[in-house]
């Protein structure tokens, strides 16, 4: 009785859905698309999320403050974080940063070059601001002051205990002939010291700020202070390596009431950015990015101006400056270079390129000599069983008389164990690290060849009895 087709196709066994391959091409395409509708709509574009740091700038009301406040601003829209560390000044901001460097409480500071760095700090130079600062010595009748000379015997405040304001007074007269000038020196607040040279109570403040700020166009215009000028800034800048003169122009806080009513020579230090080696370069490298936002001639300024600070420069910070901007990689993927440096992942990928084809030149040349030794032994059949040695050949040929003296079984045992001896450095060498991935079925072959042609010659020894 014949058997109808169509049932057989129906009574076949049915493939389970979870299996079938419609559904598992489904289930491609499926997982295609939700891809490409998540890149169409994510935001794909960096930001500075993995940006958490503490900075420490200095008084609320100082430069210092301000500008972190304002780097601050600008990573809170990237979504980034940049907490703010009032203190005492750049003195307090080193002994801060060094202490921090085991709990990393705080990991970067503002300061004013110049400093004298403790030993055993372990800080790094990140930058330096664009922007100098500027000393300041204001009081009520400061347009007197034209010469340091005319300092002589005046009491001067130099802000707080621990201030880049106080660090510069000290080391501005601890220098040569300044020292004779027998100034009095007091350590006050900001609040104190302004309060004390409007009242007269000081005859001079010293402030260490950016021209520009607020602090110092309400000292002058609302508080009535003046600002001193000095002739001969340039000798006191040649002793003070950090220092450089500049100019406060006629006018500059109050065009209208000419205030100051000249120029003013005034000395000018820089302002550093500091590290401790508690952030991530990453990071850094973030920071570094709001930096040139805030102030756009970073890089350039840096690129131009050689470390004479006494701290290393950041490998992170030299990175970016090298590359004029942010590392592209650290930029989109932050915890690569946080794991390693780009160039480094380059020179390891560059070394495991070469790694890779040391690997293939070996492998190929122990190949060919497994190849060679083979056909080199191969060539010792014919002298045992003439023209005609293919295993196949050898497998059913019968013995002869010469196949039965001592000499030939000996020359064929030994040709047995050679061959076996090829056959196992074949497999070992086929297990070795040293080969490229999917480059063992070179050895299977030989191995394959090796094993037909021992077959065939244990076979033919049998045959020979002992």
């Amino acid at each position: 009785m014949g058997t109808n087709p169509l049932k057989l196709l129906l009574e076949a066994p049915k493939t389970p859905l979870l299996r079938s391959t419609g559904f598992k091409t489904a289930v491609l395409f499926g997982v295609l698309a939700v891809t490409a509708v998540w890149l169409a709509l994510s935001d794909l574009s960096p930001d500075l999320s993995h940006l958490d740091v503490k900075v420490l700038s200095g008084n609320e009301r100082g430069n210092y403050y301000s500008i972190v406040t304002n780097l601050a601003t600008e990573a809170e829209n990237k979504q980034g974080r940049v907490t703010n560390v009032a203190s005492l000044g750049s003195v307090d901001n080193v002994e801060q940063l060094v202490a921090a460097k085991r709990s990393c409480e705080v990991e970067l500071a503002l300061v004013q070059d110049g400093l004298d760095w403790p030993s055993g700090h372990k800080l790094e130079l990140v930058g330096r601001l664009s922007k100098s600062e500027t000393v300041f010595f204001l009081g009520k009748s400061a347009d007197q002051i034209k010469t340091y000379a005319d300092l002589r015997g005046k009491r001067i405040g130099i802000g707080s205990t621990g201030s880049g304001a106080d660090r510069i007074a000290r080391q501005l007269f601890g220098t040569g002939a300044l020292r004779t000038l027998e100034v009095t020196l007091e350590n006050h607040t900001l609040e104190e010291q302004l309060a004390r040279l409007e009242s007269g109570a000081l005859d001079l403040g010293v402030l260490v700020i950016d021209e520009d700020a607020t602090l110092v166009e309400e000292a002058v215009r609302v508080r009535g202070l003046q600002i001193a000028s000095f002739q001969n800034a340039d000798v006191i800048a040649r002793k003070l390596p950090f220092a450089r003169v500049g100019r406060i122009g006629a006018g500059q806080y109050d065009p209208l009431r000419m205030l100051p009513p000249e120029d003013k020579r005034v000395l000018r230090v820089g302002t550093l950015i500091v590290g401790n080696g508690c952030a991530s370069r990453s990071e850094l490298q973030s920071f570094m990015g709001l930096i040139a936002t805030v102030f756009p001639d970073f890089v350039r300024h840096n690129r131009d101006t050689p470390n004479m600070t006494g701290l290393p420069l950041s490998p992170a910070a030299r990175t970016y400056f090298d590359n004029q901007g942010p590392d592209v990689v650290g930029e989109y993927a932050p915890w690569v270079i946080d794991v390693m440096p780009t160039a480094s992942w380059i020179q390891l990928l560059f070394g495991i390129s070469i790694l890779f084809n040391v690997m293939t030149f070996w492998h190929k040349f122990r190949l060919w000599r497994i190849d060679a030794n083979r056909v080199r032994l191969e060539g010792f059949l014919p002298l045992i069983f003439g023209p005609t040695w293919t295993p196949a050949e050898i497998a059913s040929q019968e013995p002869t008389e010469v196949h039965r003296e001592r000499a030939t079984r000996d020359r064929l045992d030994a040709a047995i164990g050679r061959f076996q001896a090829l056959a196992d450095t074949a497999r070992a060498q086929s297990l070795s690290v040293l080969v490229p991935m999917g480059q063992e079925m070179s050895y299977r072959y030989q191995e394959e060849i090796i094993e037909r042609t021992l077959a065939a010659l244990r076979q033919f020894r049998s045959k020979l009895g002992q």
